[in-house]
């Protein structure tokens, strides 16, 4: 059975931090990740907005939001963990 774990967040990432936070749900440490995606703040000034599946991701400068989201589908998730890999 799939699941979803979401936040919303005012805090600023980096792209690098967004990129090696995406690298990092390929581990398995954060359960059978699926699917994730999401619009942060970036420490540009801009929005990041990105999209994952398993050994793939893309993060791509979009159009603004009054605040952060973010959104993890898959099974077994740590949602504790994924929490922690977002700085929340």
């Amino acid at each position: 059975m799939f699941g979803s774990w979401g936040r919303e967040t005012p805090k600023v990432y980096s792209r690098e931090q967004l990129e090696g936070i995406l690298d990092a749900l390929d581990s398995g440490e954060y359960g059978i990740v699926l699917r994730a995606k999401g619009i942060l703040p970036c420490t540009c000034g801009k929005w990041l907005h990105f999209d994952y599946v398993p050994e793939e991701h893309e993060v791509r400068v979009g159009a603004a939001d009054y605040t952060g989201r973010l959104c993890v589908i898959g099974s077994e998730l740590k949602e504790d963990k994924l929490a922690e890999l977002f700085g929340l």
